[in-house]
């Protein structure tokens, strides 16, 4: 069996499909099978699929799910059944580079030495583009300014930092899901969690991808204006989200609680239940832990909508 499985959530990604499976084929590492679950298409995405798993039978793998489960479930049951000692996660509609795998695979090996036998993810940079491959940015994070340095439980809490595209996952860590969340916002930023509560969580400051951003991504890059921006005309909305992230951590002390140590139990209640404070505890709380964004455009907003 290969040593990676990568593992793709498609979706109605006929579009850009045969571009993104034909990075992977250029890639330096070879070592790989493409395990590929498809959530109920229904344009040309499982013809697209067929037809390069008849061209290369030994390295396509694809399964159809009885139900609709949404992109977050469709992934973490998909890296949970994947056969691979370590898993990346990949978006139907990007293209990587050439040596994507290869980089990623070495870092992870180096983290792992660090780290022992725990969970580990990894995560690297990625290029923002259109729909036809022109530069956005050179940098995701430099164009969203994001601060990945700032990976633990309090900070990842109330801000992903992660791109799923650009991640990879042990084996350890996958073993760590053994209750499928109903409340995870997003599959990376569940297992980024899992990372930084029982393992590592480590960043690679490399480009390793193009990030295509396209009117259907469920989950894409805009400049720090623009977010700043929707966030102030959406207030009720980013309220909204930010009871979702609540709802989020909840549901992972829920989860874990039996193998956490005291002190992130504490983090987890006090920021699952920070809504149910009065005004002046809810900020308490943002202080005495850190449940701080990046930067203080974002702090000014989390401060005002706790």
């Amino acid at each position: 069996m290969a040593e990676v499985s990568i593992v793709m959530a498609t979706y109605n990604g006929a579009a850009y499909l045969e571009e993104q499976i034909e990075s992977l084929f250029k890639n330096t590492y070879t070592d790989w099978i493409l395990e590929v679950t498809d959530d109920g298409s229904t344009d040309k995405t499982l013809e697209i699929l067929e037809k390069f798993q008849q061209r290369y039978p030994d390295k396509i793998i694809i399964y159809c799910n009885y139900e609709q489960l949404g992109a977050t479930r469709n992934f973490l049951e998909a890296a949970v059944r994947a056969k691979g000692n370590y898993v990346m996660f990949c978006d139907q509609d990007d293209v990587w580079l050439p040596d994507k795998i290869e980089k990623t695979l070495a870092f992870m090996k180096e983290r792992e030495k660090i780290a022992g036998n725990v969970p580990v993810a990894v995560f690297t940079d990625a290029k923002p583009v259109d729909a036809v491959l022109r530069t956005i940015h050179e940098s995701f994070f430099a164009y969203n300014v994001l601060d990945v340095t700032k990976t633990d439980l309090p900070h990842l809490l109330i801000e992903n930092k992660v791109i799923g595209c650009t991640t990879m996952v042990n084996r350890n860590l996958l073993n760590r899901i053994t209750d499928f969340p109903n409340c995870a916002r997003f599959h990376d930023w569940w297992v980024a969690l899992i990372a930084s509560v029982f393992g590592d969580l480590a960043y690679l400051d490399e480009v390793t991808m193009l990030y295509r951003q396209h009117g259907s991504n469920v989950v894409g890059s805009q400049s720090f204006f623009s977010y700043l921006i929707d966030r102030i005309k959406n207030i009720k909305v980013q309220r909204n989200a930010l009871i979702k992230t609540e709802k989020q951590a909840w549901e992972f002390y829920e989860i874990y609680k039996k193998y956490i140590l005291e002190e992130q139990a504490q983090i987890l209640q006090d920021f699952a239940y920070i809504h149910g404070q009065n005004w002046i505890e809810r900020r308490d709380r943002l202080f005495r832990h850190g449940f701080w964004k990046t930067g203080k455009a974002r702090n000014i907003g989390v401060f005002f909508l706790i």
